[in-house]
């Protein structure tokens, strides 16, 4: 969500909600998402003195425009998303500045649901886009004569029931593409016209292990998304459990590169633009995960206890102190609520913070995030049979739950509140 400054009648308002936001999944969204993340602006601290300052209706705004950061908490990395992130840009980079025509080695992003894979792997090559755009001047690199878009990454959704048809469409639907009244053939020679005249260098294939293996339509798709790496661009796949989804089956691991090396593809032949034809015949893809945090060791406690700190930091309560995440029995508890998934714990104190506000309480602890539900509810484009929504820790035993205030009065927080 952007933030946009203005003035009313009394005064500065600190933020004004957008309206409906566009998906990544075509060429404005995509641009949407690039040149506006990160420009949110959250909530002053204001110490509860402050608060009380303010007028009713700053209060009013102040609280909503807490709950909005608290919405909006940024991506933090992690030691696994780091690492997802150094290979990734390296080889989106490397494959980039390739000037011979042999086939780019491709990406498998892996883990389990609500653990960043998707916002990590488009962080990544937003900001490669950022990068290419400025070294070209911001010049369009796409091929004269075609339509204005200079696009270096595409983001695609892969879809639920995919065929290779419906694939190439989903493509195309990115740049806006008309694909009416067209037979496979002229839709694979398309997409791949597409990606060249727009000057694409990454092509994002997001929750990949939609693809059940054992329909002949996955099977075709899958040997179509291996011809898409004779487009001479860097190919990103993001799914669940790609180990165990049958994408690797017909692959096998190099072990000198430690990649995994794949047969052409059937379809390779059909994949030509000006006369260029596939010239390597094996398809190259590294797979790394993007594991949950562990809480085993002291190396992976240490972890989790520092990613806490570094959230907490973003919090707006006005009776929080230092280490009220990170400190004590709370990482341990905080673990057990999420089983270490960053979107879970995101979640889980997205809805605390409310809690705390209504409450009074204006600070997290255990006893009041045991009275918080723990659920998924805007989840309607994610496949639950694909891995898509994790299981939910247990809920824990309520501890007595308080009263929630409806309104907060000119006083604010009681005087006793978190004591």
């Amino acid at each position: 969500m952007t933030s946009v400054r203005r003035t009313d009648r009394q005064g500065q308002v600190p933020f004004v909600l957008p309206g409906e936001v566009p998906f990544r999944d075509t060429l404005a969204g995509w641009e949407h998402y690039r040149t506006s993340r990160g420009l949110f602006i959250p909530a002053p601290q204001l110490s509860l003195a402050e608060w009380r300052l303010l007028s009713p209706r700053r209060r009013m705004l102040h609280d909503l425009h807490r709950a909005a950061t608290h919405a909006n908490l940024p991506v933090i990395a992690t030691p696994m998303s780091t690492a997802v992130e150094k290979l990734l840009r390296a080889r989106i980079e490397s494959n980039a500045l390739k000037y011979k025509p042999t086939t780019r080695s491709g990406i498998m992003v892996f883990g389990g649901g609500f653990q960043g894979k998707t916002e990590t792997v488009c962080e990544v090559c937003a900001a490669f886009e950022d990068f290419w755009v400025e070294a070209h001047l911001h010049l369009p690199s796409a091929r004269p004569g075609t339509r204005d878009l200079h696009a270096p990454v595409a983001y695609v959704q892969t879809p639920v029931t995919a065929k290779p048809k419906s694939t190439c469409k989903a493509i195309l639907n990115f740049y806006g593409a008309d694909t009416k009244k067209m037979d496979l053939p002229e839709l694979i020679r398309q997409v791949s016209q597409s990606l060249n005249d727009h000057g694409t260098k990454v092509l994002v294939l997001d929750d990949i292990t939609r693809l059940r293996m054992h329909r002949v339509d996955d099977q075709d798709v899958l040997d179509l998304i291996r011809a898409f790496m004779s487009m001479h661009v860097t190919l990103v796949l993001i799914g669940v459990d790609i180990p165990g989804s049958g994408l690797l089956r017909e692959g096998r691991h190099d072990s000198n590169t430690g990649q995994y090396v794949f047969p052409p593809s059937a379809y390779a032949q059909q994949v030509k633009v000006n006369g260029r034809e596939p010239t390597q015949t094996e398809r190259r893809f590294d797979l790394i995960e993007l594991d949950r945090f562990r809480y085993f060791t002291s190396e992976q406690i240490a972890a989790w206890a520092a990613h806490l700190t570094g959230v907490e930091q973003h919090l707006r309560l006005m009776n929080a102190t230092p280490g009220m995440l990170s400190g004590g029995a709370m990482p341990e508890y905080l673990y057990r609520r999420t089983d270490g998934v960053v979107g879970l714990l995101e979640r889980l104190l997205e809805d605390g913070c409310r809690e705390a506000i209504d409450t009074g309480d204006e600070r997290l602890t255990e006893s009041l995030l045991d009275n918080v539900v723990l659920k998924l509810p805007d989840t309607p484009g994610r496949d639950p049979a694909a891995g898509e929504v994790p299981a939910l820790p247990p809920q824990p035993s309520r501890r007595g739950q308080r009263p929630r205030n409806t309104v907060f009065d000119d006083h604010g927080p009681s005087a006793d509140a978190g004591a």
